[in-house]
């Protein structure tokens, strides 16, 4: 009995956990996102010439990939593992569900960038000439804006979502 009892807090302090780690991972991922927009880090990195110390990789000096790779791969599961252990919370449910689905639509966006449009913008042997990598900026730039929006979404919806009181059991 005593451990049934205990039950709806252990749930709720997980439930919580998830939703602080979640919070911190999409913060990085959002900031993250900005930054190489303000910046411009496509624009340095796509025009960038080879070298033997300064390589076109995914990890080379200039990528933000080495950045990402510790902490990006978390946004989307934490966000869905996040809805899953605060679905009986009623009140938190809608905040839940539209941090999910931002950060999947995020993650979406991230991953048709890296399959469809990094490789060849970033890491090929030599840099595309400036009539090639125009118009294949403008189209990072473009998914990068909905990539930039949904990170701010989820971001918004897991701080609601962590400042609600659980609400009663759905």
């Amino acid at each position: 009995m005593a451990m049934r009892d205990n039950f709806p807090d252990r749930h709720e302090r997980l439930a919580n956990r998830l939703l602080s780690v979640a919070e911190f991972t999409h913060a990085h991922w959002f900031f993250g996102n900005l930054y190489e927009a303000l910046v411009k880090i496509p624009d340095r990195v796509g025009g960038s010439e080879a070298s033997p110390e300064l390589p076109r990789s995914p990890f080379g000096a200039g990528s933000p990939g080495r950045y990402y790779v510790p902490i990006a791969p978390l946004n989307v599961p934490l966000a869905a593992a996040s809805l899953i252990t605060g679905w009986k919370y009623s009140g938190r449910r809608p905040w839940l569900i539209g941090a999910a689905v931002s950060s999947a639509i995020g993650g979406a966006a991230t991953a048709y960038l890296l399959r469809s449009v990094n490789p060849d913008l970033f890491f090929g042997e030599h840099p595309l000439s400036p009539e090639r990598r125009k118009p294949m900026l403008k189209r990072w730039y473009r998914v990068h804006a909905v990539r930039l929006v949904a990170s701010a979404a989820a971001l918004a919806a897991i701080d609601h979502a962590r400042s609600s009181a659980p609400g009663s059991p759905g």
